[in-house]
């Protein structure tokens, strides 16, 4: 769970988050102290998806990842006002290229929501 394009390039870089659980199958990830890490990893080391909550245990963060460790999707809980038009929370996807690239936020589909409604503790769909 490195930096961006190392793990994913083929160079071994230390660890920076630490598993603090599980949420089915998908390891529940939390910066390592000191290190100041905010978000998920941009590229995997052993899974295919990453989760980070709230403090109340609810999502906050989501993110898959490919055979070959690239960042391919993250769902999210937080403000988007680009998208809202406001400060408030709202479950939203973004999408990355093998570049880092990521799409502007746009609001989750109801398939990718059933897909993955496993994973997103504490969260339902918009019209629930």
């Amino acid at each position: 769970m490195g930096g961006r394009g190392t793990y994913a390039a083929g160079k071994n870089v230390p660890y920076t988050y630490e598993t603090v659980g599980f949420v089915e199958d998908a390891k529940v990830l939390f910066g390592k102290p000191g290190i100041g890490l905010h978000d998920l990893p941009a590229e995997a080391h052993s899974s295919n998806i990453y989760i980070k909550l709230h403090k109340d245990g609810t999502l906050n963060m989501l993110r898959t990842y490919d055979n070959e460790h690239y960042l391919t999707m993250e769902i999210a809980f937080h403000p988007e006002p680009n998208l809202t038009g406001n400060r408030m929370p709202v479950l939203h996807v973004h999408y990355y290229d093998r570049n880092f690239k990521r799409t502007d936020a746009a609001y989750l589909d109801y398939d990718t929501f059933k897909k993955y409604e496993k994973y997103l503790v504490g969260r339902r769909w918009y019209n629930d």
